[in-house]
């Protein structure tokens, strides 16, 4: 078999373009860390109140580890492991933080109609990109209807803050959407402190507010599907906004020529074949954005741009073409694109 995994170098675009424009800054308190299997990057514009940078940073290491404590399927210990171990005849007693990301991720498959499914994971693990190793062959149909007979949102039960689920083999993953809440716990911790403006990103998931020391608008650059290298598709700027994005062109092996994208469509139970390379997704929510990026890059482009005139969302697709690459707004989107 021939292998390839690429990683996504979103972060170090947005921020080659992010650090330029802010060096001259004296007043940004910039800091940074790891969490959830990657880093994260925050720049806060203080106001009238005075901000201790150590002790905003211990405040946010805090609140980023609780999160993996809830939602970490990497953390044996996890509310989210302890779930996923527990029987159907026995429930749990979670957080109310990991109740709220749940409820918002079947909301989410009911509106993109299955294309986020959080208990997807039987099929992504079946297809080689979760722990087990890599299949020798193709799955078969029959490996494949397997798997899929594990996963089903209607299996799990929600009462209060107690969780259940009515199949043993039930197992739900919340990465597709638990960065971005992440991102948005700690945006609500930084509003404590009134700043002028900051910036938050997590993974590459990012919420904004107000503007840089300069007074001026944040702006972000979205990368360009490439595999030769880094360069900028298009500058936005969007305002009190957050941005996820999601993409294949960086994730996939390679088994006989043919390509398998690490994006599995929980309905087929198949990765994706179509041409969408990247999804930006703006929303006031970065838990919501990063939910729904996933989704619209199963969906693919057709599909996305309906369901973003149906649920006025602001997304930005990058078709893969024969000659390049086609970019596609929606309506919603457009008043955030940038004049390069």
């Amino acid at each position: 078999m021939k292998m390839r995994v690429l990683t996504n170098w979103f972060v170090l675009v947005v921020f080659a373009f992010l650090l330029s424009a802010c060096s001259q800054e004296s007043k940004v308190i910039a800091l940074s860390g790891n969490t959830m299997g990657t880093t994260y990057h925050i720049k806060i514009m203080p106001g009238k109140k005075a901000i201790d940078g150590k002790a905003l940073q211990v405040r946010i290491d805090k609140a980023l580890e609780a999160v993996n404590d809830q939602m970490s399927t990497y953390r044996p210990d996890s509310e989210l492991s302890r779930f996923n171990q527990m029987s159907s005849h026995n429930t749990i007693n979670v957080s109310p933080d990991t109740v709220k990301v749940i409820n918002e991720a079947i909301k989410l498959y009911k509106i993109t109609d299955g294309a986020l499914d959080i208990t997807v994971g039987p099929l992504v693990n079946l297809w080689g990109f979760g722990p087990d190793k890599r299949p020798v062959t193709e799955p078969t149909q029959a490996e494949i209807d397997k798997q899929k007979a594990r996963t089903g949102i209607q299996y799990i039960q929600i009462d209060g803050t107690r969780l259940g689920k009515t199949h043993d083999d039930l197992y739900v993953d919340l990465s597709s959407i638990a960065k971005g809440f992440g991102v948005d716990k700690v945006a609500a911790l930084l509003d404590e402190y009134q700043p002028q403006g900051y910036l938050v990103e997590v993974g590459g998931e990012i919420r904004l507010k107000g503007t840089k020391d300069d007074h001026q608008a944040w702006r972000i650059a979205v990368e360009q599907p490439s595999e030769e290298g880094v360069a900028v598709q298009q500058v936005i700027t969007p305002g009190d906004m957050s941005m996820a994005t999601s993409g294949d062109y960086r994730n996939y092996y390679e088994e006989d020529g043919q390509q398998f994208s690490h994006l599995i469509d929980p309905r087929t139970g198949y990765p994706i074949k179509h041409r969408l390379a990247s999804v930006t997704v703006l929303n006031k929510d970065c838990m919501v954005a990063d939910g729904y990026a996933t989704a619209m890059m199963v969906l693919g482009t057709k599909a996305a741009l309906a369901l973003a005139k149906r649920e006025n969302l602001a997304i930005m697709l990058i078709e893969k073409r024969d000659d390049g690459f086609k970019v596609f707004y929606s309506d919603a989107f457009k008043p955030y694109v940038s004049v390069k």
